[in-house]
């Protein structure tokens, strides 16, 4: 499937961005944030998109960056969240603002988005408190090996967690291995780091 769609920004509105490119006009539902920081009408802006199809309906989903939906995908994770639901919560509150959120439990912040209740709150914090936070402080921590932590998340491991653990791994790692068996070696022993089967 495609990944983004590149063209001329032919309208913008709260929750949607029409996009323009190949004689096609795209009509994609975007979260409010996601809108206002792609380019203004009559210039090219990329959209990076996610297609929801049912049998009784087809709708294309587009965001501002991968990580923003990479967020819009995590929040589908969360029971009671579908991809409207997730637009107006994404909509109503920051990337990093959701991220800090999450990480220190701020109920009452997320409680405060539009659509989104005490219940779902709770369920959100259960889910994903430790799946978001990967920003620039914890891609510093990870160090070149950022795609290798974001392995370990999809593994089930928290990111910061994860970050640490390579850290840690490669202070032992052994010389003169190729980028390629330091990698596989950095991976086996964040592994085992964090699994707590690691040598002493």
């Amino acid at each position: 499937m495609f990944n983004s769609i590149k063209g001329t920004i032919t309208e913008k509105s709260a929750d949607t961005v029409r996009l323009e490119t190949g004689g096609i006009e795209w009509d994609i539902a975007v979260p409010a944030t996601d809108s206002a920081a792609l380019p203004p009408s009559g210039e090219t802006g990329r959209v990076f998109t996610w297609l929801y199809h049912r049998e009784t309906e087809m709708r294309l989903f587009g965001f501002a960056g991968d990580r923003r939906r990479a967020t819009f995908l995590e929040l589908l994770k969360v029971e009671g969240i579908g991809p409207r639901g997730a637009l107006k919560i994404m909509g109503g509150i920051g990337q990093e603002e959701l991220e800090a959120a999450l990480e220190s439990e701020d109920l009452a912040r997320l409680e405060a988005v539009p659509g989104l209740g005490k219940k779902t709150a709770q369920k959100m914090l259960l889910a994903l408190k430790g799946k978001l936070a990967f920003s620039k402080e914890n891609a510093a921590a990870a160090g070149p090996y950022a795609e290798l932590a974001d392995a370990l998340v999809e593994m089930g491991y928290d990111k910061r967690l994860a970050a640490d653990a390579l850290k840690q791994a490669e202070e032992k790692i052994p010389k003169g291995l190729s980028g390629a068996e330091k990698e596989q070696e950095l991976f086996k022993r964040a592994i085992l780091l964090l699994s707590g089967s690691a040598p002493g």
